[in-house]
């Protein structure tokens, strides 16, 4: 047995190693040569995207692609859209899906000429060099991701970020991280030019792609009263129909509307999504239910979570009665799986029902459009809207829907295909958003289920 003279000595022992920590840890901040600012701040993203295997025809054009290679003794510049302003950020660079090191030389960060999205020109006075645990370099193992030091660089909400990477000895993999749905554009060059106020570029077809590369998210210190909105969705919430460089995907539009009010403009939207991602199998980028962890869970910060997830299910599944019904099965099983785990962090998680997705008998470009897969998509929201496992609903289906024939887009909001929304059926999602779900969930959830 343990006496209780030993136990007190160990208590006491426990308590002094804690009160040295404490006082430890103060003394690590006063000698910080960038101290927090708020005092009483945290990180939360400003900017994220999903981390993807890029696909050959995504890897950049030869001869920035090489056998066995990619991005050799290369420099490569991307613009960020920035959601909430803050006085300190600080990158992280993924290697997810990387088979070898991912060697970075040097990164720089810069506001771009004229604040303007995918232009590789940058405001020179601006530039500001990016450091990993002090150091310049660093080389991040295969699955990882590197965090950057704190800097402090001022943004603005909705404004736009410059990042610029040099690799001087290149990944040695074609196997690569990147988000190939960036709808806007990246510059590259050969040498290090990471402090150049403009790339030399000779060629566009060959040293620029609408991609990003490595850069998975920019964090943003910020008062403890802010929070992100994480959204976990597919082609249509990454933009697909969307303007290049134009940053009108429905969440960078239902952003703005946010920063019009006081009551929701400390809200800062981290876009999760990917097209043609799955909730139940790997397409383009690991399904749902396997990056939870990993896209939401992992990041810090996250007040809200938002699934718009379930069309590419639905519409790559046999026709057939019995193998839609299986799917409505496993889909609305895997909702409920989601919804628990998010719900253990104290995260509430709205539920969007999904748009209508049928074409006209003679439109065969769209080879999702089936009646048994409009069954279950009917079916589907049905489930979202009533089972109770969201702590909200934002009914998207219904903004869309053609009044005359709810199981298409409304011709207004459609880009042309029948599946994806344009620009103007994005504003009318992020107009007809119920914000006051931010308000009415604001304390989180219980963890119970």
């Amino acid at each position: 047995m343990i006496s209780g003279r030993f136990l007190l000595l160990l208590f006491g022992l426990v308590g002094s190693i804690r009160c040295d920590d404490v006082e430890n840890s103060h003394v690590d901040i006063s000698r910080r040569a960038i101290r927090p600012n708020p005092l009483n701040g945290h990180w939360i993203d400003t900017w994220a995207s999903m981390p993807q295997l890029t696909e050959p025809a995504n890897l950049p054009p030869a001869p920035f692609n090489q056998t066995g290679a990619v991005f050799v003794n290369s420099t490569i510049r991307q613009t960020l859209h920035m959601s909430v302003g803050a006085n300190q950020i600080r990158l992280k660079i993924s290697n997810a899906f990387g088979v070898t090191n991912l060697p970075i030389t040097a990164v720089s960060i810069a506001l771009p000429a004229n604040d303007t999205a995918g232009i590789h020109q940058i405001q020179a006075k601006t530039v500001q060099k990016v450091t990993f645990s002090g150091q310049d370099s660093i080389s991040i193992p295969n699955g990882a991701l590197a965090v950057s030091d704190p800097l402090d660089f001022k943004i603005k909400a909705q404004s736009i970020l410059t990042v610029t990477i040099y690799v001087k000895d290149g990944q040695t993999t074609n196997s690569i991280t990147s988000h190939p749905g960036s709808r806007t554009t990246s510059w590259w060059q050969f040498g290090n030019a990471a402090d150049a106020s403009a790339l030399t570029i000779t060629d566009s077809s060959t040293q620029s792609a609408a991609h990003w590369y490595f850069v998975s998210a920019v964090e943003a210190w910020v008062p403890p009263s802010s929070g992100s909105l994480v959204l976990i969705g597919d082609s249509i919430t990454d933009g697909r129909g969307s303007d290049p460089n134009q940053n009108n995907r429905w969440p960078d539009l239902l952003l703005a509307r946010l920063q019009q009010s006081p009551a929701t403009r400390h809200i800062a939207i981290a876009n999760l999504a990917a097209g043609g991602n799955r909730v139940l199998a790997d397409g383009l980028g690991p399904n749902a239910l396997a990056r939870i962890d990993r896209d939401v869970l992992a990041h810090p910060g996250v007040k809200y979570a938002l699934l718009f997830e379930g069309v590419n299910d639905i519409g790559t599944a046999d026709p057939s009665r019995a193998a839609q019904d299986a799917l409505y099965a496993s889909l609305t099983q895997a909702y409920r799986q989601i919804v628990t785990r998010i719900h253990a962090a104290g995260i509430p998680v709205f539920g969007a029902t999904i748009t209508p997705f049928s074409a006209p008998a003679n439109f065969t470009a769209q080879p999702y459009s089936h009646p048994e897969r409009e069954r279950t998509r009917v079916r589907v929201n049905a489930f979202i809207k009533e089972a109770g496992v969201f702590d909200a609903v934002v009914d998207f289906a219904s903004m869309l829907a053609d009044e005359s024939v709810p199981s298409q887009l409304g011709s207004e909001w459609d880009s042309g295909d029948y599946l994806h929304p344009g620009v103007r059926g994005y504003q009318r999602l992020a107009d007809l958003f119920p914000v006051g779900v931010f308000g009415a969930w604001e304390g989180g959830v219980g963890g119970w289920v």
